[in-house]
């Protein structure tokens, strides 16, 4: 099995939220993009929360109107191997330093985990830093089948910290 690593965080000192994920899937790794499976809801997701269609613009252009929302995206896991893309096939994964990203984000007051799995590496890693929520949310997977509507009411819920 080949090691898998996550990307770069995007963040800037107005993160407000950071969005952590567990590890990109194939089609974002090839890509080199957050997110970038047609399937994955991330985007309609998140576009509901900034109430932007961020579906229609360009990859760059939902990153900056991420940050400009004070949003920051990142994976909980640095390097893994992983046959495909489910998270339940992640194996011997290090995690990302979350820790010195939280606290070098000087406005951060939430951390949204995207799915069970960025949920149960990254709240060993931040839980009880003080002043900063920690939210489970389901994943924006195609493989999480919960209806969309059901994910989305539930991913508004981060309006509160933007």
């Amino acid at each position: 099995m080949t090691v898998k690593r996550s990307f770069p965080p995007v963040v800037d000192t107005g993160v407000r939220l950071l969005v952590l994920g567990s590890l990109p899937g194939e089609v974002s790794l090839a890509a080199t993009r957050y997110y970038a499976h047609p399937r994955n809801q991330f985007w309609r997701l998140m576009g509901a929360v900034l109430e932007a269609d961020l579906t229609i613009m360009s990859y760059d252009d939902r990153l900056e109107a991420l940050l400009r929302a004070g949003v920051g995206l990142w994976d909980v896991v640095e390097t893994a191997t992983r046959r495909g893309s489910l998270d339940a096939s992640i194996r011997d994964h290090r995690p990302n330093r979350l820790a010195e990203l939280v606290a070098a984000l000087p406005e951060l007051a939430a951390v949204a985990f995207n799915g069970g799995t960025a949920a149960l590496i990254g709240r060993r890693q931040i839980e009880g830093i003080d002043g900063v929520a920690l939210v489970a949310l389901p994943s924006s997977s195609p493989a999480y089948t919960l209806p969309f509507d059901e994910k989305r009411a539930r991913w508004l819920e981060l309006r509160s910290w933007i």
